[in-house]
């Protein structure tokens, strides 16, 4: 499959199961990514700490804030 965003393969080095959604936080060398996804997803994905997986990022802006 070919796709437009970016894929980055990382670490599953945490998830957190809701009442409908699931937390799911990937280490993509050094940077940690949290995706928020239902339960269901998580499940049929069949997520894992210590499990590989890919971020999928598709944005159509990024904001960047100072202090």
């Amino acid at each position: 499959m070919k796709i437009s965003a970016r894929k980055i393969k990382g670490r599953i080095v945490e998830v957190s199961k809701g009442a409908t959604t699931a937390h799911v936080r990937i280490d993509i060398g050094g940077a940690v990514v949290t995706a928020s996804i239902t339960n269901e997803a998580m499940d049929e994905l069949g997520l894992k700490e210590g499990g590989d997986a890919y971020a999928v990022i598709k944005a159509s802006d990024v904001m960047v804030a100072v202090d």
